[in-house]
């Protein structure tokens, strides 16, 4: 127990937090949390300090524990810089859901289909291929959420809400020849869209992680 305890006050670094991070939101993926439930875990685990504080937040979900101490995070993948950009990408969300977030490759014309578990666009890190980025979207049941940078711009004159309507919740920007975003085709579904910046844990998380 003494070790145990002494282990649990140990320090836990970046690595250590994104771990179970990742772990949360494959949980919620899974059905085993509810977005109230991984919401207020992410904002514990984005601001744990120790071992332990980070280990009750996985006890109660299967698979792999929290990180231990000196346990060595898994090597990131090196980015594709020299794999060329489809000129078309398309995400389906299907029955468990898709996304892109981190450092992504995104070509000039994206097709989200929303499907059963909805899909996810996280453009904050995103290697874009133009400018304007066209986004067709088809958001079915689950809908599609697209994440943007502050000062992007977002024009959805060629969008049609649906039954699950249309959210932009980022500021207005007036676009210029060198403003980025995003031209929204296609339609919400029942599951809708929602355009938004960062949220307080994605923020967080950019912080400590900037590259």
């Amino acid at each position: 127990m003494t070790e145990r305890r002494s282990q649990d006050e140990l320090r836990a670094s970046h690595a250590d937090r994104d771990i179970v991070v990742e772990r949360l939101r494959e949980a919620a993926g899974e059905g085993r949390l509810d977005l109230d439930e991984l919401e207020e875990r992410l904002e514990r685990a984005l601001s744990a300090r120790t071992y332990g504080e980070l280990a009750v937040l996985t006890a109660d979900l299967p698979g792999p524990a929290a990180p231990a101490p000196g346990a060595a995070p898994a090597p990131l993948a090196p980015r594709p810089a020299a794999r060329p950009v489809p000129a078309e990408l398309t995400v389906k969300g299907g029955v468990s859901g898709a996304e892109r977030t981190g450092y992504w490759r995104a070509p000039a014309r994206i097709i989200a289909r929303g499907g059963m578990g909805g899909v996810k666009l996280d453009f904050t890190r995103a290697e874009l291929s133009a400018l304007e980025t066209e986004v067709e979207i088809h958001g079915g049941m689950g809908g599609v959420t697209l994440v943007v940078p502050a000062g992007w711009a977002i024009d959805a004159q060629d969008f049609e809400e649906d039954l699950g309507g249309f959210k932009n919740k980022t500021e207005h920007v007036v676009p210029d020849e060198r403003t980025p975003g995003l031209r929204l085709t296609g339609n919400g579904g029942i599951g809708g869209t929602v355009v938004r910046h960062p949220n307080l844990w994605e923020r967080r998380r950019l912080k400590e992680n900037p590259s």
